[in-house]
């Protein structure tokens, strides 16, 4: 008997098969079709501050009374652990909603840390350490687990990933997608421009995980470019807890979810493993057999790796071509 289980904020999940916030969760029909799938858990869609404004302006309060209502549904009707999203914009907001938000009964909390820095005489110091601030101060004011959802793009990601779990956060969610505009040629304006992510993307989070695997007392989630059976499995070697999908699901069906337990537990037999907690960072740089892989070691080499395929691709051509 194949054991999928893992565990996540201290919840006991039953793969690590884990939807990310998405509008899938927006209603009530799509999450129940989540559970009945497989989802070891739910991450609902971000509550946005400024949709709320709870206690700033009454006359928005509804979105987030509706959110918090939505959420108590949830939890009263699933089995699966319900986790809440949120993307504060003020100090009092992060706290404000986030202690409603557990009022609801959910079983934890991801804070949604979205924010594009687009002023120029903001140093990076200041906005690393507002983050940090964000999570002490949500964390302290909470009794559920606090996961942060973090974007790559820091000086030194290890350095914050250290200083996020000195902040006593429960979990990292790596990583947060940003999603930027383009330009609308026939209209000549800006305009919104939602990109479903790909395979490809799972590289960043992969390399992230492994290096962080063993370092850090948070649990770690791999989210971007988690497609098919073989990226779970790879997050997994590398030392993620659980496995976080949006994109995959948008674009294949909720019933996605189910295939991709029965290949995981395919592959897992194959390859003769008893348990995910068997397979959890066997691939990670402090088990790695090659750690200069995850480094900058090994740059050299994937470089002179790309040249042999040019010059493979142009004596091919050369052939083909009676040069």
């Amino acid at each position: 008997m194949i054991d999928l289980s893992t565990t996540y904020m201290g919840l006991k999940l039953r793969t690590p098969l884990v939807p990310s916030a998405s509008p899938l969760t927006q209603e009530f029909d799509s999450v129940r079709r989540l559970e009945d799938t497989g989802a070891a858990a739910i991450v609902f869609h971000s509550l946005f501050e400024e949709t709320g404004r709870a206690g700033v302006d009454e006359s928005s309060r509804p979105a987030l009374d509706h959110y918090v209502s939505h959420l108590r549904r949830a939890k009263e009707s699933l089995a699966v652990p319900v986790i809440a999203s949120l993307c504060g914009a003020t100090p009092a907001g992060w706290i404000e909603y986030a202690r409603q938000i557990e009022q609801a009964g959910v079983d934890a909390i991801e804070l949604n840390l979205y924010q594009v820095p687009s002023e120029a005489d903001i140093p990076g110091a200041l906005l690393e350490n507002k983050y940090i601030e964000i999570v002490t101060s949500v964390k302290s004011a909470l009794k559920i687990p606090v996961a942060a959802k973090l974007t790559p793009f820091f000086t030194s990601m290890a350095n914050m990933a250290k200083c996020f779990d000195a902040a006593g956060v429960d979990a990292l969610v790596l990583f947060n997608r940003f999603y930027q505009p383009d330009v609308n040629l026939d209209a000549m304006e800006i305009q919104p421009s939602v990109l479903l992510s790909t395979p490809q993307a799972l590289r960043l989070p992969l390399t992230w995980i492994g290096l962080l695997s063993g370092r850090v007392k948070a649990n770690l989630a791999g989210s971007s470019g988690v497609h098919g059976p073989e990226d779970v499995v790879k997050l997994l070697l590398v030392g993620a807890d659980v496995t976080m999908m949006c994109s995959a699901l948008l674009r294949n069906g909720i019933g996605h979810l189910a295939d991709l337990e029965t290949a995981l537990s395919q592959w897992m037999e194959k390859h003769e493993y008893k348990s995910v907690a068997e397979i959890k960072g066997s691939l990670s740089q402090l088990r790695c057999p090659d750690p200069a892989a995850f480094e900058r070691a090994q740059y050299a080499n994937a470089v002179k790796g790309i040249e042999n395929v040019v010059l493979t691709g142009r004596e091919a051509w050369r052939i083909l071509s009676g040069e």
